[in-house]
């Protein structure tokens, strides 16, 4: 099978190709050549594909494709620009979309891939990934070519870091390896879902040539169902660390003090996100196989091996956060004593 990825270096795309390769499978990578794929058998194409009209001129020079693979298409441009690129240029076009589509929260649990999708952009990247996948349905229905739509949720492993409710900065692993508190989002018991990158690769392998999966979605997502407060307690026995302490704090309270920061704490991380995978496992044999601790341990080890860890106490902020909370509360509890009769 001869397959493009539209990108190839990335944490997911780097595990599809690597299995694509295993497969002995005609793989070509499209990217900017900024990330190298060290790996064997590839060959690459660098571009820009946000310079729409010289991407659709390399695409047409670059000749047909049994399947496309777009792991890097966020906005209705670049998907637009897709379309006309592979109209008539392949057979099926992945598209690796993201759980995060549906509206939040959910209106029963778990959710199935029929789900309600985000109506307004308060939520850009979520609203700009809907409508990708409308502009896609709709190339579907007039013919261009398949489409196939895979939904992770948080992804991560090795070339990657670990998720905190700020971000993928390794700060945070550094604070829990030292034993300094951790904020939480809420009171810690929503659920969220972890997937290995190696696990949600392998949804995407099975969807190319799958002619059962052509004009479907799928979420590819983790299924231990985690809380947070759990999810912490993992990270902190991997690393070795004491138990964490954990200190919740209202979302609502951590948007106001830090709108950035905590942004996607306020779209996404308090609500719970419990993903159906029953579709993905009977079409595409999606398995949930590296339980979150071992992914944690191996994600962990390819930091250490790396880069290492941010130190902690280069990030202030966290911690006039907590300061200020601990503050507030008590000056709170002062103030209405009285009230508890």
């Amino acid at each position: 099978m001869k397959t493009l990825i539209i990108g190839g270096t990335g944490l997911i795309s780097t595990g599809i190709t690597r299995l694509l390769v295993a497969q002995g499978q005609d793989v070509t990578l499209y990217n900017r050549g900024k990330r190298q794929a060290d790996i064997p058998n590839v060959k690459t194409i660098v571009g820009d594909r946000t310079e729409y009209a010289a991407f659709e001129t390399q695409m047409a020079e670059a000749g047909t494709f049994d399947a496309v693979i777009d792991m890097v298409a966020f906005v209705p441009e670049e998907v637009e620009s897709a379309i006309h690129a592979f109209r008539g240029r392949t057979a099926q076009y992945v598209f690796c979309s993201t759980v995060d589509v549906y509206t939040k929260p959910a209106r029963r649990y778990p959710v199935t891939e029929d789900a309600e999708r985000a109506p307004s952009p308060t939520f850009p990247y979520a609203f700009n990934k809907a409508q990708c996948e409308r502009l896609l349905e709709a190339a579907h229905t007039r013919g261009d070519f398949a489409v196939t739509m895979i939904r992770p949720a948080w992804t991560y492993g090795e070339g990657g870091s670990i998720l905190h409710p700020f971000g993928w900065d390794s700060y945070f692993l550094d604070r829990l390896r030292k034993g300094k508190p951790v904020i939480v989002p809420g009171d810690g018991t929503s659920f969220w879902a972890a997937c290995h990158r190696d696990d949600v690769a392998r949804a995407f392998i099975g969807a190319l040539g799958n002619t059962a999966a052509f004009g479907q979605s799928y979420h590819a997502t983790g299924e231990e169902w985690l809380t947070w407060d759990a999810l912490h307690q993992t990270i902190a026995e991997v690393l070795g660390a004491p138990p964490p302490t954990l200190v919740h704090i209202p979302t609502d309270l951590l948007s106001k003090v830090a709108p950035k920061t905590a942004r996607w704490c306020v779209e996404n991380f308090h609500f719970n996100n419990l993903f159906d995978n029953a579709r993905a496992r009977t079409d595409l044999s999606f398995a949930y196989t590296i339980p979150f601790a071992e992914g944690a341990r191996r994600t962990i080890g390819w930091l250490e091996a790396h880069d290492g860890f941010a130190d902690s106490d280069d990030f202030p902020f966290y911690d006039r956060i907590l300061e200020a909370w601990a503050r507030l509360g008590t000056r709170m509890a002062e103030e209405t004593h009285d009230l508890d009769i």
